[in-house]
């Protein structure tokens, strides 16, 4: 495996980084405070983002989605400086499935994907269901040419301000699991704000869907099977050709958190690159007993144990998005590694970081206790580490030895 960025990726990375410094770091403090984007303030950040090539319009994806390692950088960039934009940004990707969905979606949703102002989110979660995905009490029946689909979704990231929402459901005829492109102006449904601990300028919330009538072409299964009969996969979904391999290991939703759950590593590394970065800076700078902290064996021990955290979680993070990008189907077990052990190591990391700043770790008008805030909601998001335990466990051990089977 080559671990060395491309001069591609590196060119990537330093502009963001550029930009990152100029655009988005002298308004997070104020921002954050005020708690979740507005959509306005949502669609003007897209519109910096496009300058980049990150976003969701075609000209974008065909860089940003092809190649997972572009969506790996920005993941850990992003979160360096804001974990809650990395948030929002990265869970508007159901939108990618618009080209693929009824011509009822298209005509409303494609103008606004053209450009790159539309918002999407994932609603897999329910409020009696949390990391079991295994049985949604969300179903979809079949009414002759539409799904009518009734249930509540929760923890959805997006969700007040998206415009289209990928819904999974259990279909009420066959009792599996799918998932609906559900766009907002022909299947309207209900949402409403949650508040948390962190990633509190990033939206969050429940979806009611009452009687939420959606085309039939809009079941990802159809739209997937109909794209590979018509032999347009390639051409309507701007993912690598490699990528969609890992459909024939897993379901859909399994291949979908393979790519969420390496971001998700990734975005944890850059919390936790953030806090030592500033931890080794107030090292420096803060003096006690007549001399800086950073001499002290116990501060150095920490810092030590911070940046192991960090590059290992680099490393773990990155080597999912390889093993993605080649279609290997043991991709599932190196991004729950991945998840569960950069997910946990951030929010270490960020108590060291606090620990070491003392007093102003604690305050508000120092980013530490934002960074410590952010990493303890990553360990519940996309699977709890928990559960990324169990499946790293099975994968080993073999689906016989499935401890939630």
């Amino acid at each position: 495996m080559e671990l060395e960025f491309s001069q591609e990726h590196r060119l990537f990375r330093d502009s963001l980084r550029e930009f990152l410094a100029k655009e988005i770091e002298p308004i997070v403090d104020e921002k954050e405070k005020k708690g979740p984007l507005t959509k306005d303030e949502v669609l003007d950040l897209y519109a910096k983002f496009k300058k980049l090539g990150i976003g969701y319009d075609p000209e974008s994806l065909s860089v940003y989605f092809e190649d997972p390692f572009y969506y790996g950088i920005a993941s850990e960039e992003i979160s360096r400086v804001w974990a809650s934009l990395n948030v929002v940004l990265g869970m508007s990707f159901p939108v990618v499935f618009v080209n693929l969905a009824s011509e009822q979606t298209k005509e409303v949703m494609m103008p606004k994907l053209e450009k790159n102002q539309l918002i999407g989110c994932l609603a897999a979660t329910e409020p009696e269901g949390g990391s079991d995905t295994t049985t949604m009490k969300t179903t979809a029946e079949l009414d002759g040419d539409e799904w009518v689909l009734n249930g509540t979704k929760t923890w959805i990231s997006n969700a007040t301000i998206a415009d289209v929402a990928l819904v999974v459901a259990t279909n009420k005829e066959t009792g599996m699991q799918d998932m609906f492109l559900v766009d907002r102006v022909n299947s309207p449904f209900e949402t409403s704000e949650l508040h948390k601990l962190g990633w509190r300028a990033s939206p969050t919330g429940e979806i009611y869907l009452k009687n939420c009538r959606v085309p039939r072409e809009n079941a990802l299964s159809i739209m997937i099977q109909k794209a590979l009969s018509e032999g347009t996969m390639v051409e309507s979904l701007p993912i690598a050709a490699s990528i969609s391999k890992l459909y024939a290991y897993m379901s859909p939703l399994s291949a979908v958190f393979c790519l969420m759950r390496s971001g998700m590593a990734l975005m944890a590394t850059g919390i936790s690159q953030a806090a030592l970065d500033a931890s080794v800076a107030y090292a420096k700078q803060r003096k006690a007993f007549g001399k800086p902290i950073g001499k002290f064996q116990l501060i150095q021990d920490m810092l030590y144990k911070m940046a192991a955290i960090t590059e290992s979680s680099r490393l773990l993070g990155y080597k999912a998005l390889y093993m993605i990008q080649k279609g290997d189907p043991k991709a599932r077990y190196m991004s729950s590694l991945a998840k569960g052990y950069a997910c946990e190591g951030c929010v270490k990391v960020t108590y060291y970081g606090i620990q070491i700043h003392g007093g102003l770790g604690l305050s508000d008008e120092y980013p530490l206790e934002r960074y410590f805030r952010d990493a303890r909601v990553m360990t519940i998001p996309d699977g709890t580490t928990e559960i990324q335990k169990l499946i790293v466990g099975r994968e080993l051990l073999g689906k016989g030895f499935s401890a939630y089977s």
